[in-house]
Parts: structure tokens; sequence; C-alpha cells
């Protein structure tokens, strides 16, 4: 707490605000995403929505669009869904206690302790990845934190050493602390106040620490991408399901090994399907690679059977897109 009133510089628009909308919006963006990029997509957030009202009854589309580029769509869909929640059931009010926070679709451990203790007050400790990397090093915990033991032993620590009259503070303060100089890599051991009893740096240990996410093999997806065109409009489909990208658009798509004609639509001459534009995408669980084949039409009847969108080359700014089907558009003439 000393070291956070007399040398914490770190600056983030939410910092210090009592709103818990604010705050909640802030979270659920940080949620996977740098602080460094996440500033510009909270600011044009509560700028388009600044209250939870104005969120719950805006377009869905408009809202996915302005999340294009943070991923981890899920956490939109739960934005949304928790939104119009505390608009229609909650009178618009956000929830003022821990439980009934934690209960919000979306909401985890600790981003109901981060509005619980930021916007009211409260005394629940957040444990997040700088918190746990501090912890670890200070305590030479030799656990996971992605093991249910693990993370129950950082939770209980974490909340044994909260001050509970300035909780709001003192997560902040760890927090920024674990930003700023227990950082991942190159941490400023030297300045800490808390080398003298940090076990990580008293036993010359700190990349130990803290213990590791075990990492998967990724699992490998090809995607055949058929770009239907004429010379005004695109042609669209809207992933649905469970499977990734739900409620963005995307081209037609076959997932494939080896593309055979069997599995194209009749009209498509697979010998035409020549030197497509390659793209990869890297999922937090999964690679995929895009081939992409551009498939000029003179008229669109050909299509019909295939239900696809037909949308205006000039309208495609209101539709949002998977990364890689963002990475497509910026290296072609379709936009």
């Amino acid at each position: 707490m000393a070291w956070n009133r007399n040398f914490n510089r770190r600056k983030m628009p939410w910092k210090g605000i009592k709103d818990p909308y604010k705050i909640w919006i802030s979270e659920i963006i940080l949620q996977q995403t740098r602080v460094e990029q996440g500033e510009k997509y909270y600011e044009e957030f509560i700028s388009s929505y600044p209250t939870i009202s104005k969120l719950a009854t805006a377009n869905e589309e408009e809202i996915f669009r302005k999340w294009q580029g943070l991923g981890y769509y899920n956490r939109c869909r739960n934005m949304i869904a928790t939104a119009k929640f505390i608009n229609d059931q909650l009178q618009a009010r956000f929830p003022e206690d821990y439980d009934t926070i934690l209960s919000l679709k979306g909401i985890g451990d600790y981003t109901a302790a981060a509005i619980a203790s930021f916007a009211f007050n409260l005394p629940h400790a957040v444990v997040d990845g700088n918190v746990v990397r501090v912890l670890s090093r200070v305590f030479a915990i030799h656990s996971s934190y992605f093991e249910a033991k693990g993370k129950k032993e950082f939770q209980d620590l974490a909340k044994s050493l909260l001050d509970k009259k300035h909780p709001g503070q003192y997560n902040q303060a760890i927090m920024d602390f674990g930003a700023t100089i227990c950082k991942p890599q190159n941490p400023d051991c030297r300045s800490c106040p808390l080398n003298i009893i940090c076990q990580a740096y008293l036993t010359d240990s700190i990349a130990s620490f803290p213990v590791k996410k075990e990492r998967k093999t990724l699992k490998e997806r090809p995607f055949h991408f058929l770009v239907f065109h004429t010379k005004s409009a695109i042609y669209l489909t809207k992933r649905n399901g469970s499977d990734i990208w739900k409620d963005l658009h995307t081209f037609y798509c076959i997932e494939t090994e080896k593309l055979s004609q069997k599995l194209l639509p009749e009209f498509i001459d697979k010998c035409k399907l020549n030197n497509p534009v390659v793209l990869t995408q890297v999922l937090s669980h999964q690679k995929i690679t895009g081939y992409f084949y551009v498939i000029p039409l003179r008229k669109a009847t050909a299509l019909r059977e295939l239900n696809l969108l037909q949308v205006k080359k000039t309208d495609l700014n209101k539709f949002a897109f998977p990364k890689l089907i963002l990475s497509f558009f910026e290296n072609n003439q379709y936009l």
C-alpha cells in the first residue's frame, strides 16, 4: 500500500471509478486482452453505450462489430445477455452484493471480486495473473493455479492478505504491482520493496514462479472458403451452433483436409480453384488454416440452394467477422 501511494503511476481510463457498469465493461474486455489493446475498446464501448440500458437495447450485430478484434467472442455474448438481464429484471440497476454479481452470466470469481471491491468497497480479494505471479514468488508457491487445489490455495492466501478497510485500493495496488514491478519477464527486483521477504528472489529462483500452465497440442483445422462475389455484392454466411465464431460472418466454408469435387456445390469446377489465398489464425486450443478461393459470378442464381446472405460490398463494414476473414479483406479488393 505504501508503494501504491508513493510510486504507483500506472494510468488506465477505468482506474479509480466507482460506476459498477464501467468497471464491469473494463473487466470483461480485459479478460484475455492486454491493457494497451483494451483501452481503445473500452473508450469506444463507453462512448457508444454509456449505460446498461443503452447496451441492452443496442443492435447486437453492431455490438459484435465493435468487439471485432478482441476475440473470445463468448465474452461479448455473455456481456449482451447480462446487460439485458440487468436492464429487464433488475430495473437497469447493477447489483451491489458479491453473490448476485457472481451469479451474472460471464462473471467469475475474479470479475465479481473486482466489481465488488472497486465499486462498493466490499472485502473480496481479486486473484488474476498479476496477483498469482506476486504471491507465487513472494511465498515460493509450487502449486499450479490451474488446478483446483492450487487455485484454492492462492484464493485463501489472497483473502488473508487483503486490506479489509481498503479492499478496492489494495486489489488495484497488487495488480498494478504485478504489472509494473513483478513482471512476467525481467521483473524489477532491485527496486522491489518486497525483495527482503520474497522467497523466489532470495533463492534466485524467480524464473520458476509461477508454475506454468501445461500447454496442450493445438488441433489443426483446414477451412476452405468459397468467396462468391459479383461486381457489387459478396456472399456471406453467419456461423451458429457451439463451434468457434458463433454469430460472426464468414464465406461459404467446407472443413476438410482435401477438397474433392463431391464436396463442392455442383456448379463449381474444381479445376478452376487454383492458387487460393492461404491465411492462418491461432486460437487458444486450435489452429485454423484458411484457404480462400475467389469465385466471380455473372449471376447469383446458382447460389440459391446454399442459403447465403447477399451483401453489398459497400456495406461490409456493418458486419462482424473473425480475425481470419478480416485478414483476407485487408489484403484483397473486396472492401
